[in-house]
């Protein structure tokens, strides 16, 4: 059999269509493309946890008069203990007592930020493609976090945070879509959990970058600068041969189409003719999309998407508030972030394994059960002893490092094709309201020491608990219409072809 007789058979396996055909499934492009845009996921993991280190609570004494309580409403002023951080954002503005709060809640509101950030450039990369809008929302995120780092005023602060959360968000949803229109249906399920692994190594380096930089101020210019280097997109990253095609661009779709095709040493000489004859079968019929309401208009579509949503919520609700938990558990913190950090590599790596090995189902449930039961042993442990606390709160961030690359895929297999996009853009935005309220609940450990990880805990077994609700997706094919959304899974219907995964 001939290299391109095998390529035949693969494609007609996986049903390309041939602007897939065209650039193939996995090749030289695919990945030089996806070693540029990867790194982006560096300054996303550094601006999401760097307040962490930027907001870290600080040791401090009355200075007005040191026979006063610190917090006495007759305390005007403060000293700050030194040997940890230079300086914080809370020495800087002085938020302690009545004020600190307002750490946790300038977390919120960058949370919001990426929440916005993902609709707002989710919305520009389908009307102006996936490369423009990716390269503008990097040159906002090195302007407005550098900015950040020399602001004299905390609101002005938070406003710039949140302009360089806007744009981070931006760079997540618009990379991560160039990246899964561009590689083959074969490889996409390795490289959506590959695509986490470089905001794992961003997570890790944060400590060290915190350990050499450790006045604020420093910290968050090097951790903004490094975006300068990213606005090479506008030179390096190609636009998405896919959008080029649907929006009407068949010429700079086959341009693009030859090249990747060169790249990967596949034939050339049938792309414009596969590729326009194409173009003319897609200008007939065609599927009616869907909308919001359609996830919730029949029971089953409506039970499957809230125990999915839910689910994402605990993505951002645990792995953020277990990660910022960390931070405040007493002992080195530089430490305790790098080992949590650390142990999410493997993680997520044990998640490529687990998830073909034993389906999404099993694995969201085993690694929600396990961040789960790791967390509310926390609440049974004194938090005099640092090491253990960090320990199980270190396993309970393993566990969701798995969890949150595994519901990316189980949504995108469950929603069907006329709401996948809906379906995961709603998803998305209910995991950024759970991490917007992380900041808040991992600092409840000053009400009481159990409280964050009773939280923390509970809730991810509950979602555990619901997922045994939803139906597997591994070896199934991806459900195309509403009927098919609401068929797909019930076990009453034995004949039903979508729950069988027959076509």
């Amino acid at each position: 059999m001939t290299a391109t007789s095998a390529a035949k058979k693969s494609d007609s396996k996986w049903n390309l269509d041939p602007v897939q055909r065209a650039m193939g499934q996995l090749g030289w492009w695919h990945i030089l493309v996806c070693a540029v845009v990867f790194p982006l996921k560096f300054p996303v993991a550094w601006h999401q946890m760097g307040i962490i280190f930027l907001g870290a609570a600080m040791n401090y004494t009355c200075a007005s008069n040191s026979s006063l309580d610190r917090c006495s409403s007759e305390c005007t002023s403060w000293n700050y203990d030194t040997s940890v951080f230079r300086s914080t954002i809370v020495s800087e503005w002085d938020l302690v007592c009545e004020k600190a709060n307002l750490v946790n809640l300038s977390q919120t509101i960058f949370m919001f930020g990426i929440l916005v950030g993902g609709v707002l450039f989710g919305s520009l990369a389908d009307k102006f493609g996936r490369r423009p809008p990716l390269v503008i929302a990097v040159i906002i995120q090195l302007i407005s976090g550098v900015a950040a780092a020399y602001i004299p005023w905390f609101w002005g602060f938070v406003v710039l945070r949140f302009i360089t959360a806007v744009a981070t968000g931006g760079t997540m949803v618009t990379s991560f879509v160039l990246v899964m229109e561009i590689i083959g249906p074969k490889w996409r399920e390795l490289f959506s959990v590959l695509y986490q692994i470089p905001f794992n190594l961003g997570h890790l380096t944060l400590a060290g970058f915190a350990y050499f930089l450790r006045d604020w101020h420093h910290l968050q210019f090097g951790l903004s600068i490094f975006s300068l280097l990213l606005v090479s997109y506008y030179w390096l990253v190609p636009e998405s041969p896919r959008y080029l095609f649907t929006s009407g661009n068949t010429d700079k779709a086959v341009e693009l189409l030859e090249t990747a095709a060169k790249r990967n040493n596949l034939p050339t000489e049938h792309i414009r003719g596969d590729v326009e004859q194409y173009a003319k079968t897609k200008t007939h019929g065609g599927v009616a999309k869907g909308n919001l309401f359609d996830l919730f208009r029949t029971p089953n579509m409506r039970a499957k998407t809230l125990f999915m949503c839910f689910n994402w919520f605990v993505c951002g609700l645990a792995f953020f508030g277990v990660a910022q938990y960390i931070g405040h558990s007493g002992g080195d913190i530089y430490t305790n972030v790098a080992i949590g950090a650390a142990l999410e590599l493997p993680g997520t790596l044990i998640c490529i394994y687990m998830m073909k090995a034993y389906g999404r189902k099993k694995t969201l449930i085993t690694s929600n059960t396990l961040t789960g039961l790791t967390m509310l042993a926390i609440a049974f442990v004194p938090s005099t002893v640092t090491w253990l606390n960090v320990g199980l709160a270190s396993i309970g961030l393993v566990g969701m490092s798995i969890s949150f690359p595994t519901v990316y895929l189980y949504a995108g297999e469950l929603f069907p094709t006329v709401v996948r996009n809906v379906g995961i853009g709603t998803a998305s935005m209910i995991a950024r309201i759970g991490s917007m309220i992380a900041p808040f609940v991992a600092g409840m450990g000053v009400i009481s020491h159990w409280l964050p990880p009773m939280i923390f805990g509970v809730t991810p077994l509950i979602g555990a608990f619901f997922v045994f609700f939803l139906p597997e997706t591994q070896g199934h094919p991806l459900p195309e219409t509403i009927e098919d959304g609401e068929n797909f899974g019930k076990r009453n219907r034995q004949s039903d072809g979508v729950e069988n995964g027959k076509h």
